[in-house]
C-alpha cells in the first residue's frame, strides 16, 4: 500500500480541523492565536497524513468482505481509530497549544473515555456514512468535517464531563 500525503489533504486538514477547534474555543471563551496555529499545524501534518492512510488501509483490509460484513467492518475500524487515546491526544494538543501543560494528565484521559462512550451512537452513524457511502477520495474531507464538528464536542467535553 502506497502512503498518501497530498497538498490537497494538507490544506483541508489545516483549515477544517482548526476551524472546528476555533469555534469551540470561541464558544468557551478560550480562543488563542497559538492554539489556532497549533491546531492548523496538527491538521496539516499528523491528521492529514494519518487519517487518509488509515482510510486507505481500511479499504484494502475489507475489500474481500461483502455486504453487511464489509459495512460493519469498515464502520467498526473507523470507530476504533477515533478511540479514547485519539481523543486524549487531541485534547492534549489543545492543552499544549493553549499553554496548559499541567492539565495533560489522567483526568484528561478519563474525560476522553467518557467523551468517546457518549459519542458512540453519533460516531457509528457518521462513520457508517463516511466509510460506506462516500468515495475514498472524499473520505478524508468528510471525516475532517465530521471531526471539526466533533472537535467542538471534544473541546467542550472537558466542561461537560469535568
Amino acid at each position: 500500500m502506497k502512503l498518501a500525503y497530498t497538498k490537497n489533504n494538507i490544506l483541508k486538514g489545516a483549515i477544517i480541523y482548526s476551524a472546528g477547534d476555533a469555534i469551540a474555543a470561541l464558544l468557551l471563551d478560550q480562543f488563542s492565536i497559538y492554539r489556532l496555529l497549533g491546531m492548523m499545524l496538527i491538521g496539516a501534518t499528523i491528521y492529514a497524513f494519518e487519517i487518509p492512510n488509515y482510510f486507505n488501509w481500511i479499504t484494502a483490509k475489507t475489500k474481500h468482505l461483502i455486504g453487511a460484513k464489509q459495512t460493519l467492518a469498515k464502520t467498526g475500524l473507523a470507530i476504533a481509530y477515533f478511540n479514547p487515546l485519539w481523543i486524549f491526544r487531541h485534547l492534549a494538543f489543545i492543552k499544549l497549544f493553549s499553554g496548559h501543560f499541567q492539565d495533560i494528565n489522567a483526568s484528561l484521559f478519563y474525560i476522553a473515555m467518557l467523551s468517546f462512550a457518549v459519542n458512540i451512537p453519533i460516531s457509528f452513524g457518521a462513520n457508517y456514512i463516511i466509510q460506506n457511502k462516500i468515495k475514498l477520495d472524499w473520505r478524508f474531507m468528510a471525516s475532517a468535517i465530521f471531526s471539526a464538528l466533533m472537535a467542538i464536542y471534544y473541546a467542550m467535553s472537558e466542561t461537560i464531563f469535568n
